[in-house]
């Protein structure tokens, strides 16, 4: 995971009106284990090895970024007080803050470690509840449930929960990455707690109850450094200028809402539709910035790879298919309304092995080697970056939570209209207000707000992001 310093001088003025929108940063090349990522996030969602009342006040922009090229894309959040900063993975696939704090034996030497002596405003639980393990695919995290002032992209919640890691599975994390923030509902928190995201919503700090994100793609492309621009992470809003025409929003299928969820209901492949699995909860789709990929059911996966001429199981890589590279794999999904293409590269992993004719396909079997049966609550498929650097994504806590989807503008690498007339350039504006909470569902208190005019930039500079990536990294997405 990595490290994002994310620009942001906040500066208390006033209120903006505005989203406030993060940049996102893209790392670089590395081997990336995708057999392993796709165990981890097979374990992510229960496949397991057989073995508003006011106005909202502001929005941000934060830049996001990209590492280990399209991998897994990150932000900087800060806690405590003094504020202390850290990379974290954006991963609206599971709802859990947590970083490593300096009592961390397990992490490198190379991870930013929070200080928990140096917070005065820092709260650690007592008792025997106070200690908290969060299991991953890759592994787990254990440490100490505790509560301090949280910003990010200008935004503070003070009193949130988050749990102070003192024990990570070896290689759990990676680079400058410290942790991850969960983006998802507080009823998957394993710490119980509102997540950053909601205690905004529930602070009314936002002008909007929305997070949007655009991921960049650097996949295909030469001389990819380890960290690149990875796009923009919205808080409270869209950016216009990322998007073009309406944004197709879909309300979630569930009463309760725990992942965010929708109803995958056509595919193509090579322009041919394929059957799709509709039966119980089969279809169901966990939209995950936390993923790279795109795992689904056994059966359509197999169909998606028949329609692909010279595709077959990759040997020794459970779930993963290969495939001629000197093929375009041509995909498009819909859930619901409009049909969205993924670009070939995504679809295109690279060679199985150097020098290689075959490369890995984007797509997996999420249900290979589990010992659940499909369409026991689990979600069906999980959607990853493999899709969402496509389009350009949006995650509404209305009622019920809704999913929204548009079409990339020029400025954002897609084939659109590209940016309004009064926007020529993706841009960031931040804001900061302030939340008072304390630690459970329901984060209450006064707030407080300024803008940051310093904060703006032409293209999307970064909060980082980290999309599944490495056998790391990725791991660490799938949360």
């Amino acid at each position: 995971m990595f490290l994002v310093p994310v620009f942001l001088l906040f500066i208390l003025v006033s209120v903006s009106a505005e989203p406030i929108h993060v940049s996102i940063r893209n790392n670089g090349p590395r081997q990336v284990d995708y057999a392993a990522a796709a165990d981890a996030l097979r374990t992510k969602y229960g496949y397991f090895p057989a073995s508003q009342s006011r106005k909202r006040q502001s929005t941000a922009g934060i830049g996001i970024v990209d590492q280990n090229t399209d991998a897994s894309y990150f932000a900087t959040v800060s806690i405590g007080t003094p504020a202390q900063s850290f990379d974290v993975i954006l991963d609206t696939g599971s709802s859990d803050l947590w970083v490593a704090d300096a009592s961390c034996l397990s992490c490198s030497s190379s991870t930013p470690l929070f200080d928990t002596q140096s917070s005065s405003t820092l709260k650690t639980a007592t008792g025997s509840n106070s200690e908290t393990t969060i299991r991953y695919g890759s592994g787990a995290v254990a440490g100490t449930l505790s509560a301090d002032t949280v910003s990010m992209g200008g935004f503070t919640v003070t009193g949130q929960t988050f749990l102070a890691v003192d024990q990570t599975t070896s290689s759990l994390l990676s680079g400058s990455v410290s942790g991850i923030m969960g983006l998802a509902f507080v009823q998957i928190a394993s710490t119980q707690a509102t997540p950053f995201w909601q205690a905004l919503v529930n602070g009314n700090q936002l002008t909007s109850p929305e997070m949007s994100f655009w991921l960049a793609r650097h996949r295909g492309e030469t001389n990819v450094q380890p960290e690149e621009s990875g796009g923009v992470f919205t808080l409270g809003g869209t950016n216009s200028s990322l998007f073009t025409g309406d944004i197709e929003f879909l309300n979630m299928p569930v009463s309760t809402p725990s992942f965010w969820l929708l109803e995958l209901q056509a595919l193509t492949v090579q322009g041919k539709s394929v059957a799709l699995t509709t039966s119980g909860t089969t279809a169901l789709s966990a939209i995950d910035t936390g993923t790279t990929l795109i795992g689904g059911p056994s059966d359509d996966v197999a169909a998606i790879w028949a329609q692909v001429s010279g595709a077959q199981q990759a040997r020794g890589q459970q779930g993963l298919y290969t495939f001629p590279c000197s093929t375009n794999v041509a995909v498009t999904m819909s859930f619901g309304g409009k049909s969205w293409p993924i670009n070939s590269t995504d679809m295109n992993l690279g060679p199985v092995t150097a020098g290689s004719n075959m490369c890995l396909g984007g797509i997996f079997d999420l249900t290979a080697g589990s010992n659940i049966p499909e369409g026991t609550g689990n979600p069906g498929w999980v959607v990853g970056a493999t899709f969402l650097k496509n389009v350009y994504s949006v995650f509404r806590d209305s009622n019920p939570p809704a999913i929204g989807f548009a079409q990339l503008s020029s400025a954002a690498g897609g084939s659109g209209a590209g940016p309004s007339s009064n926007s020529s350039e993706p841009s960031l504006t931040s804001s900061v207000r302030t939340t008072t909470g304390t630690p459970g569902p329901t984060p209450s208190g006064s707030t407080t707000s300024s803008t940051n005019a310093a904060a703006k930039a032409n293209i999307p500079w970064r909060v980082d992001l980290s999309i599944l990536g490495l056998a790391v990294l990725s791991w660490l997405w799938f949360l």
